[in-house]
């Protein structure tokens, strides 16, 4: 036995938490992370032959340049905010909900149906039920795995991922199927939406950026001073201590994902009503999987998360015009900001963690 356990050998190299740091080094890593990802990113605008103080320049002009740029920069903002702020309160109980994507999908369906089969109600009152919808569609979509995952101990990963693509078809059979627009002609598709089930503009732009900036502050004090908040931080740090401490882990999980799910449903509403103005697959187009990259660059912190979504959406809408003004392919702009993101993940890894190599012994 004992010689067994000494040819047991360590790991060449393994991954190390580090302490935490300050919030003032901690501002100051990430702010260096940032410097080096543009850095990288500018090495690669040299290598095709261009100068990265142009590009650079003409991504900020470009998501800022005029009252229609700014708007589309929002636009692109609002749904990303909305759905880093909703993952959060599932990830700060280290319930990994990669199923945002499907359950802004949901909010989207659940308030369509409103949209097309209610528009008798008064403006601002089916707002209201298209918004309370949304919230319940996308709500019930992340109460399943949580369900799942109390009851039967299943991995959640794995089925609030599946379930974002069950949502993708229902969208699919729906526009094929009882909610086809009679008048599209061949290719199906879903109505327009009446302008009475359209969100109101405020200075410009459909009045998600109002909602989400609100939901911020209110993520920020639910998560920071509440009664659940607190239970949330506990769970996600022992579930074995919440549970010595008498609280209900179950309840606590199931009431965490409805939540999470109910924010995402928001933003699926806000961009069927807002900015598509109809039903469509691609009414969550890839940011509920962004928004994880999002929550965990911003730690967590619902303020933070607002700077970093203002800083992936002036990229990507700033890209979009930078390949354009210069004539290049869309695949250099998402390669560019591959780069940047990936640079920029990298470095976060390195200051939350540190690999640690075997020690090499002398034989005797």
């Amino acid at each position: 036995m004992m010689g067994h356990m000494n040819n047991t050998k360590e790991p060449l190299m393994r991954v190390v938490k580090k302490a935490e740091l300050g919030y003032a080094k901690t501002f100051l890593l990430s702010l260096l992370g940032l410097v080096i990802a543009i850095a990288a990113g500018g090495v690669f605008i040299l290598i095709i032959g261009h100068n990265p103080i142009d590009i650079y320049w003409s991504i900020l002009q470009g998501a800022w340049r005029s009252k229609l740029a700014a708007s589309g920069t929002i636009k692109i903002a609002v749904p990303l905010l909305i759905a880093s702020l909703g993952i959060t309160p599932a990830f700060k109980m280290k319930f990994w909900n990669i199923g945002a994507e499907g359950q802004i999908i949901m909010g989207g369906i659940f308030a369509t149906y409103f949209a097309l089969f209610w528009t008798h109600l008064p403006h601002y009152l089916l707002l209201f039920v298209m918004f309370v919808a949304g919230m319940l569609g996308g709500g019930l979509w992340g109460l399943l795995p949580a369900y799942f995952k109390t009851k039967f101990d299943t991995n959640e990963t794995l089925f609030t991922l599946m379930l974002n693509y069950i949502a993708l078809y229902m969208i699919k059979y729906l526009t094929e199927g009882p909610w086809r627009d009679p008048s599209s002609s061949g290719f199906p598709k879903i109505a327009s939406f009446d302008k009475n089930a359209r969100l109101d503009l405020i200075f410009g732009v459909h009045a998600g950026w109002l909602i989400a900036l609100i939901l911020t502050v209110l993520m920020f004090i639910y998560l920071k001073y509440s009664k659940q908040g607190y239970e949330i931080s506990v769970v996600g740090e022992s579930v074995n201590t919440a549970r010595y401490a008498g609280m209900n882990v179950k309840k606590i999980v199931m009431r965490t994902m409805f939540i999470s799910g109910a924010v995402c449903g928001m933003a699926g509403m806000i961009q069927v009503s807002g900015a598509a103005h109809t039903l469509g697959e691609g009414v969550a187009g890839g940011v509920g999987f962004t928004a994880i990259i999002v929550a965990w660059l911003a730690r967590l912190n619902p303020l933070i998360i607002l700077i970093v979504t203002m800083f992936f959406a002036v990229l990507e809408k700033g890209s979009s015009v930078m390949q354009s003004s210069y004539g290049l392919s869309q695949s250099v702009s998402s390669i560019l900001q591959g780069i940047i993101l990936f640079t920029i993940l990298g470095m976060d890894f390195f200051t939350r963690y540190r690999i640690v190599f075997r020690k090499v012994r002398k034989k005797l």
